[in-house]
């Protein structure tokens, strides 16, 4: 009997040890917790906090008007230089490279497109090949940019001007060359930003 009661005994006391040390493990482990949330918490406000920083910093830049001059094309490749004007409208593209007012501008991150007339400013364009260096300057912002694809396609084909992942600028113009008349296709070059 007595060594009944002692078995018991020991196996309640057993049992409190575990709960106890259970609820100890418990507590230990809601402690680990609530530091790692309170770490990702703070690198979350942080990434936020610069996110929002560098929103900022884009907003108080006022976005070019359409007709504003906004920067320069150079194509070494060519030995060439155009002024930038933002809009794609025959005005714009009289004399310069027009930026497609719904693209990104340069030097961001997606498509940036700009357009210039075959018989204008571009046209030495098919003289540019792949890996040839675009560059663009917008005030004291120089991008680099080196160009990995050059094709053709229908005038109508709006999937040149989707957006990207990468940084990218896409070069538009009428094609043929020498055609006389209006250009039933478009002679596009795309280019990756290497360098700012």
């Amino acid at each position: 009997m007595i060594s009944l009661f002692i078995l018991s005994l020991s196996i309640a006391i057993f049992s409190t040890i575990k709960i106890v040390n259970s609820k100890e493990n418990l507590e230990k482990t809601l402690e680990a917790q609530e530091k790692r949330e309170k770490v990702v918490k703070k690198i979350v406000e942080k990434t936020a906090n610069e996110s929002n920083e560098q929103s900022t910093e884009e907003e108080k830049k006022p976005y070019p008007k359409k007709g504003d001059v906004i920067g320069k094309l150079i194509i070494p490749a060519i030995k060439e230089e155009y002024p930038i004007t933002e809009g794609t409208d025959d005005e714009q593209l009289e004399n310069s490279v027009g930026h497609y007012i719904q693209s990104v501008l340069p030097g961001r991150q997606d498509n940036s497109v700009l357009a210039g007339h075959r018989d204008g400013v571009f046209r030495k364009l098919g003289d540019v090949k792949i890996d040839d260096v675009l560059i663009v300057e917008l005030g004291e912002e120089v991008y680099t940019y080196k160009i990995y694809k050059q094709l053709i396609v229908d005038q109508d084909d709006r999937t040149i001007i989707v957006p990207h992942e990468e940084a990218i600028l896409t070069l538009v113009t009428c094609y043929p060359f020498n055609y006389i008349g209006s250009a039933p296709e478009r002679y596009i070059l795309q280019a990756k930003l290497v360098e700012e």
